[in-house]
């Protein structure tokens, strides 16, 4: 056996081994073969970490347990759903990519990966692990925790080191029979060395450290869609401990809850989020271009 194949080999006894082992096999995705359970768990876990998802992957199954009921709920119940997961964009292209299921293919999540990366914020990677954990088809593709194992295992001290010389090794790897198992093999392996060893995927040209959040523009979009979210009425009766109304509730009438208006004027939301006016503005200004919001006689609400 050449050298070279010995050592591949050897890496996949090693994953699996550790696999075996340590296995995550109790996070709630790894339950279900649902198709659409499995769109929402990746979705949320594309730049959200586990012990954050594990809670709210459960809340909005409640919430929206199949891609009908996704589909036919208000944008600003998705958004209270999804609060305290971030980069809300992800929660608008997820409610999207249920109104696009069931209108144009019959309720059910396309099995391909030109059906998937075709739907709104599924770029080719989330789409490859929906194929693996939904359908058990194995295509490549690099995530964060498959980087850092590569990186370790294959190119020792090197630096600046591209997905494109990491991508040939992952497909010269890939277990064909069982993809869905070997992709969550090398996921927990991944997590395991980063937990043990300083993080490997700091050496990939790809890696970028996230911008400070406070202060930040997220932060202030963020900021106004929880106020617009909890303003759909002013009311304290029937509120959660965010301040917002029960999901039945809310969706009794747009126009107003309990007979109170919806919405809140810029100038009452900058005070409320604690940022400069010309800021909200902006923002808000960006949050309408995306079909987030709408203004209303000078009040802003959830679109």
């Amino acid at each position: 056996m050449h050298s070279a194949e010995h050592h591949l080999d050897a890496f996949v006894s090693r994953v699996w081994e550790h696999y075996d082992a340590h296995a995550r096999d109790g996070l709630p995705w790894r339950l279900t073969r649902d198709p659409y359970r499995v769109l929402v768990s990746e979705v949320m876990l594309q730049q959200t970490q586990v012990p954050r998802v594990v809670p709210k992957y459960a809340e909005f199954l409640t919430n929206f347990p199949d891609v009908k009921s996704l589909a036919a709920a208000p944008l600003e119940d998705v958004l209270r759903a999804w609060a305290g997961l971030g980069y809300n964009r992800r929660a608008k292209s997820l409610k999207r990519i249920a109104e696009i299921v069931v209108a144009e293919h019959g309720g059910a999540i396309p099995d391909t990966l030109d059906g998937l990366v075709a739907l709104p914020g599924i770029g080719y990677a989330t789409a490859a692990q929906i194929l693996a954990f939904a359908f058990d088809v194995g295509v490549p593709f690099i995530e964060t925790n498959i980087r850092s194992v590569y990186l370790h295992e294959f190119f020792g001290d090197a630096e600046d080191v591209p997905d494109s010389a990491i991508l040939p090794l992952v497909e010269a790897t890939l277990d064909r029979g069982r993809p869905r198992e070997w992709y969550w093999a090398l996921m927990d392996y991944g997590v395991y060395l980063k937990s043990t060893l300083p993080n490997p995927s700091r050496r990939s040209r790809h890696h970028t450290s996230q911008a400070a959040f406070e202060g930040s523009n997220r932060q202030v979009r963020g900021r106004l869609l929880a106020a617009l979210v909890g303003a759909v009425g002013d009311a304290d009766d029937g509120a959660d401990a965010s301040g917002a109304p029960p999901l039945d509730d809310a969706r009794d009438d747009r126009r107003g809850y309990r007979g109170i208006t919806i919405g809140k004027t810029a100038a009452d939301l900058a005070d409320e989020v604690r940022f400069e006016r010309e800021r909200v503005d902006a923002a808000l200004a960006a949050l309408q271009s995306e079909g987030f919001v709408v203004c209303e006689e000078g009040r802003w609400r959830i679109g």
